[in-house]
C-alpha cells in the first residue's frame, strides 16, 4: 500500500489589523534607497541644491498668486497671518528636519509615518501628499496666466483672452498659460536630476530680485493708514489667512522628497529644510508688509496678480510692471518644476512599496529620471491645472498639507519613544513639546478652513481609502514578505 505524502498546512491568514498597522522598519527604508527592481535615483545634489529645491518650491506661491485671496480674509492682519502660517510651518519644519535625517528616502513624511504609525496611516498621509503636490502645482499654473497677460500687455500692449487664460468656472474655456507651464517643467524634469536643480537655481535667484525690486517700489508708496485697522475682520479673520496662507509655506518639504539623491542627506536634508524656511519667511513678511501699506487691503478683492498692480499704482511704470511680470512668470514657473518634481518622488517611494502600480518605480537608466511616472504625472496635472479654479485648489491643498504635517510631528514623537537608540543628525529642540504643539497648530488651522473644503478633502480621502482597499493592500510589499515568511514557516514545520 501507498502512503499519501502529508499536506504542508497553508499559510496562516494575515489579519486585516495587521496589514493596517505593519510598519516598515527603519532600516529597511533606509535600505531599498539604494535598491530597488525598477532602478535607483541618482545622489548628485549637495546643500545648495537641496536648498534652492525647498525655496524654489516654497517662494513665489503664497506671495504672486495667493495673497490676492488672503487680503480680503484677513485684511492688514495678513501679515500676521504671513507670521503664524510661517510658526506652524517652523513646528513642522524642525519635525522634518529630524525625521529627514533619520530615514533619507524619497518617500517623504509618507515614509515617516510608515516606520512609525503602519501602512494605513502611511496611505492616507501620501494621499494627502499626492493632494498638497499634485494639485498645488495644477493651483499656481493657474496663477501664472495672470502674470504671464501682465507681462504681455506690459512689453506688447496685448493679453490672452480670459476664454484662453481662464478655467470653466471663472469665465474661460480652459487655461492654457496653465497647461503649458506644467508641460515645459515636465520636460525639463524630464532631462534629469541635476539639469533640473541648475534650472530651478537660476530662477531662484530672478523670482528674489523681483521681489526686492517690488518691495523698494511699494514702499515709496507705504501708507501707515493703510494699516489701520490692523484687524477689521477680527482674529478669526487673521486665523483664516493663516490656513490660507499656510498654502504659500509647503514647499520647505520638498528637500525632503530628495533624499535618495542627496550626496550627504544625514547632514544637508536638515540645513536646507531650516535655511530655505528661514529665507522664505523673512521674504514674505517684509513684501506683504510692502504690499498692504501701499494698497488699502479691500482694493485686493478679485485679482491673482496683486504685486503687479500694487507696482503699477505706486507709479513703478510699465518696464517696473514688465520686470516684475517676468520674475513672477520664472518665480511661479520654478514653484511648478520643484513641486512637480517632488509629487513625482512621492509616487516613486509608494511604488517601490508596491501601493501603486509599478510603472511609477521604474528608472530610466540614460537619465536617472522615473521616466513614465513623470509623464503620467505630468499629464494629469496638466489638464487639472487647465480646468479647474484657483481658489478651491488652494485650499484643498493646505489641508491635504496640514494633515501630512501633522502626522510628522506624531512620527517624530512616536521614533523618540520606540526607537531612541538611531543616530540623529539633527534633533527637535525641547521634544516633546515642539512635535505636539506642531502637530495641534496644524489641527486648529484645519479646523479654520471652510465646509466646502473639508468636503473636498473628505471626499478625496474617502476615494483613496477605496484605492488602498482594492489595490494598495493587495500588493503591498509588506504584505508579501509577510505571506512568504508563513509560507516558508509553515514548509519548514
Amino acid at each position: 500500500m501507498t502512503s499519501t505524502p502529508p499536506v504542508a498546512p497553508s499559510a496562516p491568514a494575515v489579519s486585516l489589523g495587521a496589514q493596517l498597522t505593519r510598519r516598515k522598519p527603519v532600516e529597511r527604508l533606509v535600505a531599498d534607497a539604494g535598491s530597488g527592481e525598477g532602478g535607483t535615483l541618482r545622489r548628485t545634489l549637495g546643500v545648495w541644491h537641496l536648498t534652492m529645491i525647498s525655496i524654489g518650491a516654497t517662494l513665489g506661491t503664497g506671495i504672486f498668486v495667493v495673497l490676492g485671496e488672503a487680503v480680503p480674509v484677513a485684511g492688514p492682519a495678513v501679515v500676521i497671518s504671513f507670521v503664524l502660517a510661517g510658526v506652524i510651518a517652523l513646528l513642522s519644519a524642525l519635525s522634518y528636519a529630524e525625521l529627514a535625517g533619520m530615514i533619507p528616502a524619497a518617500g517623504s513624511s509618507y515614509s515617516y509615518s510608515y516606520a512609525t504609525l503602519g501602512e494605513l496611516a502611511a496611505w492616507v498621509c501620501g494621499w494627502c501628499l499626492i493632494l498638497e503636490y499634485g494639485v498645488s502645482v495644477a493651483a499656481v499654473a493657474v496663477g501664472w496666466g495672470q502674470y504671464v497677460n501682465e507681462l504681455l500687455d506690459a512689453t506688447l500692449g496685448v493679453t490672452i483672452p480670459d476664454a484662453w487664460s481662464q478655467p470653466p468656472g471663472a469665465g474661460g474655456y480652459f487655461n492654457v498659460p496653465a497647461l503649458v507651464v506644467v508641460v515645459l517643467a515636465t520636460l525639463v524634469l524630464l532631462r534629469g536630476v541635476t539639469e533640473s536643480a541648475r534650472v530651478n537655481t537660476v530662477m531662484v535667484v530672478v523670482k528674489i530680485l523681483a521681489l526686492l525690486l517690488f518691495c523698494s517700489i511699494a514702499f515709496t508708496a507705504f501708507r501707515a493708514g493703510n494699516m489701520t485697522p490692523l484687524f477689521p475682520l477680527g482674529l478669526a479673520g487673521m486665523s483664516s489667512g493663516a490656513a490660507t496662507l499656510f498654502f504659500s509655506y509647503i514647499g520647505f518639504d520638498a528637500a525632503s522628497t530628495a533624499g535618495e539623491e542627496a550626496r550627504n542627506p544625514q547632514r544637508d536634508l536638515p540645513r536646507a529644510i531650516m535655511l530655505s524656511l528661514g529665507i522664505v519667511t523673512v521674504l514674505y513678511c517684509l513684501v506683504a508688509l510692502a504690499a498692504v501699506g501701499a494698497l488699502p487691503w479691500r482694493r485686493f478683492e478679485g485679482t491673482e496678480a496683486a504685486l503687479a498692480r500694487i507696482v503699477d499704482n505706486a507709479g513703478g511704470g510699465s518696464l517696473a510692471v514688465g520686470l516684475l511680470s517676468l520674475g513672477a512668470v520664472v518665480a511661479i514657473a520654478s514653484v511648478v518644476l520643484t513641486v512637480l518634481y517632488g509629487q513625482i518622488r512621492i509616487l516613486f517611494a509608494m511604488s517601490r512599496d508596491g501601493l501603486v502600480p509599478p510603472i511609477f518605480a521604474r528608472v530610466d537608466r540614460r537619465t536617472g529620471v522615473p521616466r513614465a511616472n513623470t509623464l503620467v504625472v505630468g499629464l494629469f496635472v496638466s489638464v487639472l491645472a487647465a480646468s479647474i479654479p484657483l481658489g478651491e485648489l488652494a485650499n484643498a491643498t493646505s489641508i491635504g498639507t496640514l494633515f501630512a504635517f501633522a502626522l510628522v510631528n506624531v512620527a517624530v514623537l512616536t521614533l523618540r519613544r520606540t526607537r531612541p537608540d538611531l543616530p540623529r543628525a539633527f534633533r527637535v529642540p525641547f521634544a516633546p513639546v515642539v512635535p505636539i504643539a506642531g502637530a495641534l497648530l496644524c489641527c486648529y488651522a484645519m479646523l479654520s478652513l471652510g465646509l466646502s473644503t473639508w468636503v473636498v478633502f473628505l471626499g478625496w480621502m474617502v476615494l483613496g481609502l477605496a484605492l488602498y482597499a482594492g489595490y494598495g493592500r493587495h500588493h503591498s510589499r509588506l504584505n508579501s514578505d509577510t505571506m512568504g515568511a508563513c509560507s516558508s514557516t509553515s514548509s519548514t514545520d
